[in-house]
């Protein structure tokens, strides 16, 4: 990220990079700065954006063959083609010979690092991989946004945002921005603030139903279905979160008794690191065989809806009471 930021300050472009991995805020944000820098003022004549399939790599080679019109650079922006997952060899190829008046950006999840395209992307240009932020990275980026505004915020109150705000970057900056305007011209942002304007996300939600479940306190289980009922969130959506956090909860179990560290079982289990603890501690709840079953009533449950034996509502709540009975 610090040579994107580089370039953009000295002004030095390449002619290509590659903005790939996991978190989409951060590959969105870094994209937009390197357009903005190239093509000031939305300039949409020399800047062409493609999708997917929309992107074919001798349109792309011909596009880029062409000058700009009355400016420096000639921009293509090409998102989630799957070029660097596949050998494209002819785009690889034409890497060194990209004229120094057109610049790619590409925007990818998911890369080879042993193919041939992303190789000559890190020999000509640049190849940034944005992956999920640690705890430590968003309080920081978080306490940033606050300082601008000349907000302060303890640590224990931070956390609480953490957890009611989840860890998407973009739904953060969201709850920041409300938090901000809901404190006004106070200087400290307090546990009240918080607990009064973030909205808690789903998935939380559906872990603490869970938690709920688990240590057998139906009412309050139920009160969490109910409240995100209220929320407009469909059963069928909240049977498919229960079910993945079950899931979450047999795979973190199962790592851990092979002996595995937290880091170790974030990255196996797709999960950030400093989540590791919370999962782990919910799954010593249940056994492996109960959570199987829970996850095998799970997908009874959507069946039942889906072939209409029973009402959606009932068949979420009927779950609900088994195992928090």
């Amino acid at each position: 990220m610090q040579t994107i930021q580089e370039d953009i300050k000295n002004g030095t472009f390449r002619t290509i990079y590659l903005l790939f991995g996991e978190e989409e805020y951060l590959k969105r944000q870094y994209r937009d700065k390197l357009v903005r820098a190239l093509v000031p003022g939305g300039d949409a004549m020399n800047c062409a954006r493609f999708q997917g399939k929309e992107a074919q790599i001798p349109a792309l080679i011909d596009l880029a063959e062409t000058l700009p019109f009355f400016a420096d650079y000639r921009v293509i922006v090409a998102e989630e083609t799957g070029f660097f997952k596949n050998a494209s060899g002819q785009l690889a190829d034409y890497v060194p010979d990209i004229p120094s008046t057109t610049v790619f950006i590409f925007v990818e999840k998911e890369v080879d690092k042993r193919g041939k395209l992303y190789k000559a992307v890190k020999d000509h240009g640049r190849a940034v991989e944005f992956g999920l932020p640690d705890e430590r990275m968003l309080t920081r980026w978080a306490l940033g946004i606050l300082k601008r505004e000349n907000k302060k915020i303890s640590e224990p109150v931070m956390r609480l945002f953490l957890d009611k705000a989840g860890f998407s970057m973009e739904n953060m900056e969201q709850e920041l921005e409300k938090l901000i305007c809901y404190v006004g011209e106070r200087e400290i942002v307090t546990r009240e603030d918080v607990e009064a304007i973030c909205t808690e996300q789903t998935e939380n939600r559906v872990f603490e139903m869970i938690h709920r479940m688990a240590e057998k306190r139906q009412k309050e289980a139920l009160g969490l279905y109910y409240d995100l009922l209220a929320l407009k969130e469909p059963p069928l959506r909240i049977l498919y979160l229960i079910g993945r956090q079950f899931n979450t909860l047999l795979q973190v179990k199962s790592l851990a008794a092979q002996g595995m560290d937290n880091n170790a079982i974030a990255s196996r289990a797709g999960l950030r690191s400093f989540t590791i603890r919370r999962y782990r501690a919910e799954a010593e709840k249940f056994s492996i065989d109960q959570i199987l079953q829970a996850l095998g009533d799970c997908v009874q449950a959507e069946e039942d809806v889906k072939t209409g034996k029973m009402e959606d509502r009932l068949a979420l709540e009927l779950l609900l009471v088994k195992y928090s009975g």
